[in-house]
């Protein structure tokens, strides 16, 4: 009997994970479907990247932060840009509608992430083959760390795409004291990637993932149809639910190396960091920064959490503007 039981209850676990795998999908495809791709795709070695790209002028490139696409930016911020740049939205890889990076392993079990200098090497093949040069790279959040990595992979090799300048929307830059949490713990693990990740892609409502949103926004709150615009049931789709913790798992070992580049860094680099943002405390990274790379300007905005690009985006047009002028571009 207890053998039966066993037997049993193995059946049923194993068809309760088909399920939820299978609705999973289901949903997955359902929110693509609701946010198609807004731009184009340009194909490199190892995958597609999808970008959006419009005006004219000196390049600027766009990275979005973790969990994130390139919709934060195309939202505002890119059209009050494109009147002077020639601006290049990128869905980094893993997330949004770009593949994963070349040679990370990505099954359910897998528990490899891409660096940032793994995602560098891709978008750098991406804005080559669209003939993007000198480009200033803007990152917020997550996409900050990939900017610095863009600058630092560019150390002592002429590229036409190394970057002109740097400029970080509350960026992550340093090494951070403790851990992650049990989210990314559990979810970046082997059994969590196979058999919670599904659990949740399948059946966490949508209001809770505009909650999360808007909390990244404290104590400010989202502009007016920013939250549906956004999409960020993207990040539900368990193949980019994957990428995502698997990435941001990756990173402390990563800065950690690349923190002792930042010395070396002589293209202008300009930050602004909100300081009120517990995501990305000032104290923690901006503030460190500085100290290290010697050509590093911080704006300290007074009160402002995550989202300073939202929050103040005047404040993240002049940051532009000044590592512009900075790098001869203006």
């Amino acid at each position: 009997m207890a053998l039966k039981a066993i037997i049993i209850a193995a059946i049923a676990l194993g068809l309760g994970a088909v399920l939820t795998s299978g609705l999973a999908a289901w949903r997955a495809a359902q929110i693509t479907a609701s946010f198609p791709p807004l731009g184009d795709f340009v194909t490199v070695t190892g995958g597609r990247v999808h970008y959006v790209q419009a005006g004219q002028g000196p390049d600027v490139i766009l990275l979005h932060g973790a969990g994130g696409n390139l919709r934060d930016y195309t939202f505002a911020l890119m059209d009050q840009l494109s009147t002077r740049y020639r601006v290049t939205a990128f869905d980094r890889p893993g997330l949004g509608h770009s593949d994963r990076v070349p040679g990370v392993a990505t099954g359910p079990f897998a528990t490899q992430g891409a660096s940032p200098a793994d995602q560098v090497a891709m978008l750098r093949a991406a804005a080559r083959a669209l003939d993007i040069r000198a480009p200033i790279v803007v990152g917020h959040s997550y996409g900050g760390i990939v900017a610095l990595a863009w600058a630092t992979t560019g150390l002592g090799r002429a590229d036409p795409t190394n970057a002109s300048a740097v400029v970080s929307f509350a960026g992550v830059a340093m090494p951070w004291p403790g851990d992650l949490g049990s989210y990314y713990a559990v979810n970046g693990s082997a059994l969590g990637g196979a058999l919670v990740i599904p659990l949740i892609s399948a059946f966490v409502p949508q209001s809770t993932v505009d909650n999360v949103v808007a909390v990244t926004f404290d104590p400010q709150t989202p502009p007016a149809g920013y939250i549906r615009y956004l999409g960020g049931e993207l990040a539900l789709r368990p193949a980019t639910f994957r990428a995502n913790v698997r990435q941001v798992n990756r990173l402390r070992p990563f800065i950690v190396e690349m923190a002792e580049l930042y010395p070396q860094l002589t293209l202008p680099i300009e930050i602004i960091h909100g300081t009120a943002d517990t995501s990305v405390p000032i104290q923690v990274h901006a503030e460190e920064l500085i100290k290290i790379a010697p050509t590093a300007n911080l704006v300290r905005l007074e009160g402002i959490g995550h989202q300073p690009h939202h929050a103040s985006p005047a404040a993240a047009i002049a940051a532009i503007d000044r590592a512009a002028a900075r790098a001869g571009l203006r």
